[in-house]
């Protein structure tokens, strides 16, 4: 449980400080997103998937 909690708080930091530091950039990269067919939106949430249970195994080990 305490990994969960850090995982969501490590998470929630990065995402923050980017709202902080770019929104211009936050906005152009959600109209990007929003461009994109539906198909290709849950071909790139799938990978990212994968990329971070990948990570998440090579770091638990």
């Amino acid at each position: 449980m305490t990994e969960i909690v850090l995982a969501l708080g490590l998470v929630l930091a990065v995402e923050g400080l980017v709202l902080a530091l770019a929104p211009r950039r936050i906005e152009d990269a959600l109209r990007l997103v929003a461009s994109l067919g539906i198909d290709l939106r849950r071909l790139i949430g799938l990978g990212a998937l994968a990329v971070g249970v990948g990570l998440v195994w090579l770091a638990r080990g």
